[in-house]
């Protein structure tokens, strides 16, 4: 006869057996999760995250296994890496900065869980937010910034650094080395094209990535030659697939031309070959682009759509609602040619996507979010921006990938993000249908994990609600 008390001490072993000896601050179980390489959907996978980090991955249910703050049945949800939105703007000088900051939750709201931001007059708030959401004191996406970008003596931009000498320029490179800022921006307005050249190539020298617009007199290409990592915008594009670009370019340096007056005529002189060609020179010197569409696609239609009647409006302060308005008047100045102009300069500009896609150039997903840059809406307009790669021919699979690896590619960081799996960082949306088979399924969140919190969908309304309010309550 078996000892009862033997029996019972067996059973009181097996019990305890089955308590989680091991800890984790956030589970997930039943997860559908999407591979951004491949496009590959793994069915009923687990995720056990510590400390903002997934410490394992498995095909059975970790709950098992770990104690945990937070369990998640993803049961029938689409789970991938957060969104990032690789150019994005906090400005409009120092009675501004609490609308900026306001703007943080709205990003982490819309499955945006990264961006970058792109330069303007507020450098040393960023600098600081990007430390205090690091540590988990302030809520909202990962920042990676440039600081105040490079620019000539009398930029049309604020809070650049100004530089008309190469000792300036030098300068100028040692304050961002004390910022320990993540990447160098530079653009075009007043910064000579010698001098331009120069800083990109010193900008390479001291190990820094560096991206921004090109003067309309030089070659797209030789920038590129020179060390430009990523082009902002595609209107770049549009210039290098002009069959006579070199012809352009010189007019713009004899002033017979200027950026406004050459658009119409590089829309006019497309040529298919061109295009093909100067973007396999791109691809060869990994220049990628950052397309930002979704801000010519709101100019060009302006005269059809004045956004006066947009919802988001409700979350976007008085004072950054007020920069919007110099783009709006300058549109509204636009004769009924000039309005068929920028429609089709629009149109032939997404419809360099693929051909981009196709020559290997790395297309970065960005919105231009942020003041000045009109009803451009942060965390919404990555989702806009996304629809129109869709539309203009990239597949959902490499749009997907624009938002989640392009960016961590650009920026050095591809051992810690882009993929679910052991080791990356956890940002993380859980989403309720499948963007694989519609873009457009991107705005379909049902949560979001960022430093180590997890938002329900419940909590991520909440940030909605609190950027509304902050907007209802300005005097």
């Amino acid at each position: 006869m078996k000892n009862p008390l033997l029996l019972g001490l067996c059973s009181a072993l097996a019990a305890c057996s089955s308590i989680p000896d091991e800890h984790a601050d956030i589970v997930i179980d039943n997860a559908q999760i999407i591979d951004m390489r491949t496009g590959e959907i793994a069915a009923n996978q687990s995720l056990a995250i510590r400390d903002g980090i997934i410490i394992q991955r498995s095909n059975q249910p970790l709950s098992a296994q770990y104690q945990s703050s937070t369990f998640i049945d993803a049961k029938g949800q689409y789970v991938m890496p957060g969104l990032w939105d690789m150019h994005v703007h906090f400005g409009g000088g120092e009675k501004l900065i609490e609308e900026n900051k306001q703007l943080l939750p709205l990003y982490l709201a819309h499955g945006v869980t990264t961006v970058r931001d792109a330069a303007a007059d507020l450098s040393e708030s960023v600098l600081s937010w990007r430390e205090q959401v690091k540590q988990g004191q302030l809520v909202g996406p990962t920042i990676f910034t440039s600081g105040p970008k490079l620019e000539g003596k009398g930029s049309i931009w604020p809070g650049d650094l100004e530089v008309e000498t190469t000792e300036e320029m030098h300068a100028a490179m040692d304050l961002l080395d004390t910022m320990n800022v993540d990447f160098i921006k530079i653009t075009d307005s007043a910064l000579t094209p010698e001098l331009y050249l120069k800083a990109v190539k010193e900008v390479k020298k001291r190990g820094y990535q560096i991206s921004g617009h090109i003067p309309f007199s030089l070659s797209v290409t030789d920038v590129s030659k020179a060390g430009l990592d990523a082009i902002e915008h595609m209107t770049y594009m549009l210039k290098a697939a002009a069959k006579n670009e070199a012809n352009i370019s010189a007019k713009v340096a004899s002033k017979e031309l200027t950026y406004r007056t050459a658009l119409p005529i590089i829309t006019a002189q497309f040529d298919e070959s061109t295009a093909r060609e100067k973007f396999t020179v791109l691809a060869s010197n990994d220049t990628a682009v950052v397309p930002t569409l979704i801000g010519g696609k709101i100019t060009a239609y302006l005269d059809e759509d004045n956004h006066q009647q947009d919802a988001f409006l409700n979350y976007i302060g008085k004072g950054l609602k007020a920069t919007y308005q110099w783009r709006v008047d300058r549109a509204n100045k636009d004769t009924p040619e000039q309005i068929i102009q920028r429609k089709a300069r629009f149109t032939k500009t997404a419809q360099l996507l693929p051909l981009a896609q196709q020559a290997g150039v790395s297309i970065i997903a960005g919105t231009d979010a942020g003041f000045l840059n009109s009803f451009i809406y942060p965390g919404l307009s990555l989702h806009q921006e996304l629809a129109i790669f869709t539309d203009y021919g990239l597949t959902p699979l490499q749009t997907l990938q624009s938002a989640t690896l392009a960016g961590p590619k650009f920026l050095n960081k591809q051992k810690q993000y882009g993929a679910l799996t052991k080791g990356k960082v956890a940002d993380i949306i859980l989403l309720s249908q499948n963007p694989l088979t519609d873009i457009r399924n991107t705005k379909t969140l049902s949560g979001v994990i960022s430093h180590n919190t997890f938002y329900d969908r419940n909590a991520l309304d909440r940030l909605k609600q609190q950027a509304k309010a902050f907007v209802a309550n300005q005097p």
